[in-house]
């Protein structure tokens, strides 16, 4: 365990450490953080730094976005290196005593497919001017916040299934 920090944690040495293979979810809450934005674990390729500044090169397969808690390893059989977290990103926040208007603002947002974090009474997105503007003409009161994102994941999440948009699309969702 410690040599495998010492790897990472080694910060006077230029050279990224590789990263290429993810194993979902290790329980190794020590391990050193790679906090990312919601795009940025859509990337699965290119330079990154650890929290504490690391160099690291990401060449992951190509597929299912990473996900807040799985750990990234230079092998195959080699052990977790780091543990992907969600960064921080200025989000919208919704809350409303009227269930049905969160509802309707789920289904407005998602029909402009709105990547959305979803709680109980809650709604959080990205946070974005014109939606801003949509929610309050709709009755709500969005408040701006600074906190880690984790949207549901979709279909555009698992690459084999459901709703794929091509370069040749054309949305026929209202929109």
């Amino acid at each position: 365990m410690l040599q495998q920090r010492a790897i990472v944690d080694r910060m006077d040495d230029p050279q990224p450490l590789l990263l290429s293979h993810r194993w979902p979810a290790p329980a190794a809450a020590h391990l050193p953080e790679l906090a990312l934005t919601a795009a940025e674990r859509r990337q699965l390729r290119g330079r990154r730094h650890t929290r504490c500044g690391r160099p690291l090169l990401l060449q992951l397969p190509r597929g299912e976005a990473l996900r807040p808690g799985d750990g990234l390893a230079a092998a195959p059989a080699g052990p977790a290196l780091v543990r992907v977290v969600a960064a921080e990103e200025e989000l919208l926040q919704l809350q409303s005593d009227d269930p049905l208007a969160l509802l309707q603002a789920a289904y407005h947002l998602g029909n402009r497919h709105v990547a959305l974090q979803i709680f109980a009474g809650e709604l959080r997105l990205l946070a974005d001017p014109v939606l801003e503007r949509l929610l309050r003409d709709r009755g709500l009161a969005p408040v701006l916040l600074r906190a880690p994102f984790a949207p549901e994941a979709g279909a555009y999440d698992d690459p084999g299934a459901g709703h794929h948009h091509g370069p040749e699309h054309h949305d026929h969702h209202g929109h």
